[in-house]
């Protein structure tokens, strides 16, 4: 972990929902669904890493599953120069506020120290990190097919076995490079899909049977998200909905401007709804090998 150096700014947020990005609900309970998955699989560990960090909300998130012994790495340009015109392009039009002193005082504000961080291109990542030692990447970065092709290529060769790959963006029609990307990888570099939101892709180089079929059986007790099934590339793919979607308990900040009072303003999939009832940490049992056939045979309800 990188030594806690930057002094915050006087204002910090008192809050999750006062972080500004877009993490949504559905996103959040997927997130914590498949971090507590890893946590209560035997043997399975490994590092985190984000690719792409804005000003630090999913950071935040992911950096409450990180176990003693594990590292977490975020690697963004931050306020550096983009390596090309294009890209120098999109940061000026997308991320004019960005700062590194911004993330690291919104991530302070939640945990007692700073993450790894690479304040450079996410191109050179593979480098600086060992081959195969992630459990769990968050790929959010460009949203240029040449970058995005990159940050798979080495989001692939990171990834520990089994690890879980989330994509953002692989479907906003401002983003079309991060579709062809990730597809292209289901085509031509052997990645898995296991599930699709609103907003992101999450799939795996390893077997994506096992959480195939447990993910489908907790989805199956959550009546705020709808999902279906269908194959999809000669696999099967779950689609969810998170219109509904009742948001996990939030990261509470180290020093609360006001102690006791809730974060409800992300606790549905619509951002200012308040929170009807959190749901418990979800379960993860193992789902019968027959269950996700039966899903594929006439559960998707449209």
């Amino acid at each position: 972990m990188s030594p806690t150096t930057t002094q915050p700014p006087a204002e910090t947020p008192a809050r999750f929902s006062d972080v500004k990005g877009w993490f949504w609900p559905a996103d959040q309970l997927l997130f914590d669904w498949f971090l507590t998955r890893q946590a209560q699989t035997p043997g399975l560990r490994g590092d985190l890493l984000e690719l792409g960090a804005y000003l630090g909300k999913s950071a935040i998130f992911l950096g409450g599953y990180l176990r003693p012994g594990e590292e977490f790495t975020v690697c963004d340009l931050f306020d550096s120069p983009a390596p090309d015109v294009s890209n120098s392009a999109e940061m000026d039009r997308s991320y004019a506020t960005l700062t590194r002193r911004a993330f690291e005082a919104n991530y302070l504000a939640f945990h007692p120290e700073l993450p790894t961080v690479v304040q450079a291109p996410t191109s050179v990542i593979g480098s600086r990190l060992t081959a195969g030692s992630c459990r769990f990447i968050h790929v959010d970065a460009s949203h240029l097919y040449e970058h995005v092709h990159a940050d798979v290529a080495a989001a692939r060769k990171l990834a520990a076995r089994d690890a879980i790959v989330a994509f953002d963006d692989f479907r906003a029609e401002h983003c079309p490079g991060v579709a062809a990307a990730v597809w292209g990888a289901v085509a031509t570099m052997e990645l898995k899909l296991v599930c699709i939101t609103a907003t992101k892709a999450y799939g795996t180089w390893g077997d994506p049977g096992p959480v195939r079929e447990e993910l489908v059986e907790w989805l199956a007790t959550r009546a705020d998200l709808w999902h279906g099934v269908e194959e999809v590339a000669g696999a099967p793919l779950i689609r969810i909905g998170g219109k509904n979607a009742k948001a996990p308990t939030p990261p509470q900040p180290l020093r609360p401007a006001q102690a006791g009072v809730p974060d409800a303003s992300e606790a549905t999939g619509v951002p200012g709804t308040p929170e009807v009832a959190r749901p418990a940490r979800p379960a993860t049992g193992r789902a019968g090998r027959g269950l996700l056939g039966r899903v594929l045979g006439g559960r998707d309800r449209g």
